[in-house]
């Protein structure tokens, strides 16, 4: 069973559409990371508060950011693979078409 229902809004939060919706998920992780303007913060909190699948949705990627938090914190790449990548990011050219 779909959140949405066939006219587009979401289940359980008439004013709202499924391309805000969309924006919301898009936007999500720049919430959960703190890298969203404080304007943008306020808009996808409201969006939260107002559209309980979006709401459940950010919990469920809350939920896996700490779970990836927990199991990968504290591990570093191997001082050999580090220096590897940073001679490569060296070496690596750009070509822009002029």
């Amino acid at each position: 069973m779909s959140e949405f229902s066939s006219d587009g809004a979401s289940a359980g939060a008439d004013p709202r559409t499924k391309a805000e919706c969309a924006e919301l998920i898009a936007e999500v992780w720049t919430l959960l990371d703190g890298e969203c303007t404080a304007e943008n913060r306020k808009k996808l909190k409201q969006h939260l508060e107002e559209c309980p699948p979006c709401l459940r949705l950010f919990g469920i990627e809350e939920q896996f950011k700490a779970l990836i938090a927990t199991k990968c914190s504290g591990d570093k790449a191997p001082e050999g693979l580090r220096e590897r990548l940073r001679l490569e990011i060296r070496r690596t050219t750009i070509v822009r078409d002029v």
